[in-house]
């Protein structure tokens, strides 16, 4: 045994050298962030399975149906929901939407009712989310992830302290958690009967993906460092992100407004979230002539996002999109560089998509690619 000393490192190694260890140890830092980007991988297609089935159960698109004498309750048609999807600009074509489907039926998020089909086929044939009929597996990985989303909503939806803007190593880091402070209010809630359990649960979280530390130097210790959800359950996923693997279309921005909003609904502990009515609204907006083709992807919401394994910490709210101040009076002065455009938004179960910010007058601060108020042309202005 020798000892030796390597980056403020300081150890007893036998028969090896200081450099080899730490090699060691980033292999194996290695294979837990690939771990976490897998498991990361699996929540997201719970997540967006769950937005999926609490859409088409408001939609009236699951319902009981009738077959040979046989009724199956909350079940699809196959071919319907095709059509649903294309409808929903949630996929451009037929083959597109079957991908998703069997996405999330390799996934067991849903079956054929008589689980005589291993492939989505577009046929009149019923298939049924496992959630509607308690098939579900609830292996140990999904209720890790489900405790985490429960966690997540008691946190955003209860008035405490816990999350706030604090700063380490003179970096300023939005909603975080003192990891001593989060550990109390576990117990607090009794989520976790000792400290002890419940720093491993904070463990288990950071390692399926759902908290990370601020600047990813450190596990999940109960002491006085900072941690983030890296997870945000509520946003909206859109279905076509379940055919990309490696990285999301949308960043985890827990400050972004577009995300589902919590209503009250029975049985919290086990649905991952719920959705708000479809509602129609008509906007007057003032929209510079020189921008009526440019792209709504100037917003600081939508840049091109993380790879799982990788998420970056939340810090600050976007900035304004506003480059000057612009008066009513010159939003109306005739000739001028705005002209008037009126849009009319049809929400959808969970809202319309778009972002508004100021006061007299107010700007579009942000614009949902995927969702109704880009559908019918808005854009950042």
């Amino acid at each position: 045994m020798r000892r030796c000393q390597a980056a403020d490192l300081e150890c007893y190694i036998p028969g090896q050298t200081a450099a080899a260890w730490l090699s060691e140890m980033d292999g194996i830092g290695n294979t837990m962030q690939k771990k976490a980007a897998e498991l990361e991988r699996m929540a997201e297609v719970l997540v967006t399975g769950e937005q999926l089935r609490l859409r088409l159960h408001e939609a009236k698109v699951i319902k009981d149906r009738r077959h040979h004498l046989r009724t199956y309750p909350n079940c699809f048609v196959a071919k319907e929901i095709i059509d649903w999807l294309i409808e929903h600009k949630e996929a451009s074509d037929r083959d597109t939407a079957i991908k998703i489907m069997q996405k999330l039926l390799d996934q067991s998020i849903l079956h054929h009712v008589c689980d005589e089909h291993k492939e989505f086929k577009d046929m009149k044939l019923f298939y049924r989310f496992r959630k509607d009929d308690g098939t579900f597996p609830l292996d140990s990985e999904a209720k890790v992830f489900m405790r985490g989303q429960r966690i997540y909503e008691k946190l955003m939806n209860t008035e405490n302290t816990l999350l706030q803007t604090r700063e380490e190593e003179g970096v300023t880091y939005e909603r975080t958690l003192v990891a001593l402070e989060f550990i109390d209010w576990l117990l607090q809630e009794g989520e976790m009967p000792t400290r002890e359990e419940a720093e491993q649960l904070g463990r288990r979280l950071l390692e399926h993906g759902i908290i990370q530390h601020v600047s990813n130097k450190h596990h999940f210790v109960d002491g006085g460092l900072l941690y983030q959800f890296r997870m945000n359950f509520r946003r909206r996923r859109r279905l076509i992100e379940l055919l990309n693997e490696r990285c999301r279309s949308i960043p985890e921005n827990h400050d972004s407004p577009f995300c589902l909003r919590k209503q009250g609904s029975e049985g919290g502990n086990t649905s991952f979230l719920s959705v708000s009515p479809t509602k129609e609204i008509k906007l007057v907006s003032a929209v510079r002539r020189s921008s009526m083709s440019s792209s709504c992807g100037s917003s600081g919401y939508y840049s091109s996002s993380p790879t799982l394994s990788s998420s970056p910490p939340v810090l600050c709210n976007p900035k304004s999109v506003l480059k000057r101040q612009v008066s009513p009076e010159e939003l109306q002065a005739p000739g001028g560089p705005y002209i008037k455009k009126t849009f009319t938004i049809v929400g959808d179960a969970v809202g319309w998509g778009f972002v508004v910010r100021g006061t007299k007058p107010c700007h579009i601060q942000a614009v949902d690619p995927g969702g109704p108020a880009a559908a019918v042309g808005m854009k950042v202005q």
